[in-house]
């Protein structure tokens, strides 16, 4: 009995299909097939009960399943305790949102590409939600988004935060500072999707003002800084990703009456066994994060 005919057997479980375990193990559909029946075979039993709605383990295949999870999970504790980590191989498919992109997520992926040569990343750059959904159809492994998650199968911990600074064109006209709600509704405010943390937020906080603003939501990053420093509206962004900007004098920082509070970023993974990948992945994001604001940090001062 081998361990690639298990773990194929437990991606089947989890996905519910063999066309999709074939998709998520990079193997064609004729060779996950012939796994599972070398194992059926080997046991002497049918594990799957094909149908329109996909593969449903028969109850010998639900007797298998908790014993093919404790010798996947034993497999990868032997390799990540006696083996060398440059063993552990794959696909991981990574979410992640753009702020993170941004900011650190290169030196991540370097570090990745070191420790684990034989891993494959698969990068999914899209909105929290949209994340968080992708992560619960098991369509993602690993995603860093603004939590929380609170789902039954994903182990999520805090990764990183990062605070918001009002920002406009040199050329926009601004009131003295700290500027109202009020006034801030002078021009349109750019920002976030809709439906993102920072977008309801930003809707509740200038729902108070008497001068209702205009909301122009964004998913991309790069568009939100370009519309700014074109002076179409004002926005607030992290620090971290305008950097460049704010040297070069294309865009100015401003205090106004009202902050949106920080943005509060999660790593969540699937609890699968044998993934030790999500563990040592996320404890790497942790450090590369907590290094980049450390080296900021210090920069500033």
């Amino acid at each position: 009995m081998d361990f690639k005919s298990l773990e194929t057997f437990l991606w089947i479980n989890r996905l519910g299909s063999f066309r999709a375990a074939s998709q998520r193990l990079n193997a064609a559909q004729p060779s996950i097939s012939a796994r599972v029946a070398g194992l059926e075979r080997e046991l002497g039993v049918t594990l799957f009960e094909r149908g329109s709605r996909g593969a449903t383990p028969t109850s010998a295949g639900r007797d298998l399943l908790d014993y093919a999870e404790r010798l996947i999970s034993l497999q990868a504790e032997m390799l990540e305790r006696v083996g060398h980590a440059g063993q552990q191989s794959g696909i991981v498919r990574l979410g992640v949102v753009e702020t993170i992109v941004y900011i650190w997520l290169p030196e991540l992926i370097r570090a990745i590409n070191q420790r684990f040569p034989a891993v494959h990343i698969e990068l999914d750059v899209d909105t929290s939600i949209n994340l968080a959904d992708k992560l619960a159809r098991n369509d993602l492994d690993i995603a860093f988004l603004m939590g929380p998650i609170q789902q039954p199968d994903v182990i999520e911990s805090s990764l990183c935060e990062y605070s918001l600074q009002w920002v406009a064109s040199p050329d926009l006209p601004l009131p003295p500072e700290p500027v109202s709600l009020d006034a801030l509704g002078e021009w349109p405010l750019i920002t976030y999707p809709r439906l993102s943390r920072p977008n309801v937020e930003l809707q509740h906080m200038l729902a108070r003002a008497p001068n209702r603003t205009r909301i122009h939501a964004n998913s991309s990053i790069a568009t939100i800084i370009r519309m700014t420093m074109d002076g179409i509206g004002v926005s607030a962004l992290p620090v971290e990703i305008i950097e460049r900007e704010l040297a070069r004098g294309l865009l100015r920082p401003f205090e106004a009456e009202a902050v949106p509070s920080n943005l509060r970023f999660k790593v969540a993974y699937k609890d699968i066994p044998g993934f030790s990948l999500g563990a040592n992945i996320a404890a790497m994001a942790k450090h590369i994060a907590a290094a980049a604001s450390q080296a900021r940090a210090e920069r500033s001062e």
